[in-house]
């Protein structure tokens, strides 16, 4: 009768030996958490399609950042829902608009928390689109001209990070500029740098309360080009991107792990809306295990060389890991 030689069950033998050779592991510091925040609301509003994702007065915006410090958060990544839509989002870069005022009140409530600004026109523009709309189509460089008013309105209010998620071709470089000619060279960038036209986005437009029509294929990235996302990715490091980005994550692990091989660079992943609200409602129906499932997911994610994490479930996989 055959035995092996060597038998990999060895190690996996008790609880005990299965953690001392555990390769992979997750910290409360890879976690980034999304917050939302609508103008004109008294209240919380529900996000139908995301269960336990609520778009936020800006009142209430300092108790949630001190909340999620309180849990483990160290940094949160700021979404403006505005009332002040117009072509071009002029507002998102107004001294006193949404976005440099939800920035001054998240560092405010917890100067010690990262604030990252997600940096976009989607939010701001009455069409929906991630620029200036011309011809059909979003004009890149006059929205790469808007893209730096933006930005230095971001840092002036006193974001710690810079985040681009327009996928503009040269937006790195064209906010390296604009930073470092305000005297903000200081402010880092996470590039949404690999950012694909993806079917998983769907529940976010409920979050931005967007009545987006259309398509974004023109700029964001075909999901069959791997080669492509590399490229993108390289180019923004090259532009001088401080960290990389994939967007969506459990879709796109081979072009995570592709990035990793590549680039020395800090890396994140966006998990983004429709994996959250894939997960809740299978957890609902009660045929996965969410805990499990949520915990596997955000394990892959960093054995395929992520380095942070972008996820709606960053305050249940924090209590989960205090938990072990």
């Amino acid at each position: 009768m055959y035995s092996p030689s060597f038998r990999f069950r060895r190690l996996r033998r008790t609880g005990a030996l299965r953690q001392m050779m555990q390769e992979t592991h997750l910290r409360a510091e890879d976690f980034i958490l999304p917050l939302f925040v609508e103008e004109d609301i008294t209240a919380p509003v529900p996000v139908a399609s995301m269960p336990g994702v609520m778009r936020y007065p800006e009142s209430d915006l300092g108790a949630q950042v001190k909340h999620a410090w309180a849990q483990g958060i160290r940094a949160v990544l700021l979404f403006g829902v505005s009332t002040h839509k117009d072509a071009c989002g002029t507002d998102s870069w107004q001294e006193n608009g949404l976005l440099a005022r939800m920035i001054r009140l998240a560092k405010e409530a917890v100067p010690e928390m990262t604030v990252i600004s997600d940096n976009c026109f989607c939010e701001y523009t009455d069409h929906g689109h991630c620029g200036v709309v011309a011809d059909d189509d979003v004009d890149n460089d006059k929205t790469l001209r808007n893209l730096q008013k933006q930005v230095v309105a971001a840092a002036r209010a006193g974001a710690d990070m810079i985040a681009p998620s327009g996928m503009m071709d040269g937006m790195i470089g064209a906010i390296r500029e604009a930073l470092d000619e305000a005297g903000f060279s200081q402010v880092p960038v996470m590039s949404y740098s690999t950012k694909f036209a993806s079917a998983f986005y769907g529940p976010f437009r409920d979050a931005v309360d967007s009545t987006f029509k259309g398509t974004r294929a023109s700029y964001q990235m075909n999901p069959a080009n791997g080669r492509e996302a590399l490229a993108e990715s390289l180019m923004d490091e090259a532009e001088g991107a401080d960290i990389l980005m994939v967007k969506p994550g459990l879709a796109y692990l081979d072009v995570l792990a592709a990035i990793r091989q590549h680039s020395h660079l800090p890396l994140a992943v966006y998990q983004v809306s429709g994996e959250y609200a894939m997960v809740k409602a299978a957890a609902a129906a009660g045929v996965i295990d969410e805990q499990a499932v949520v915990m596997e997911s955000l394990l892959a994610f960093k054995r395929a060389g992520a380095d942070l994490i972008i996820s709606y479930h960053a305050l249940d996989a924090i209590q989960w890991l205090n938990q072990q």
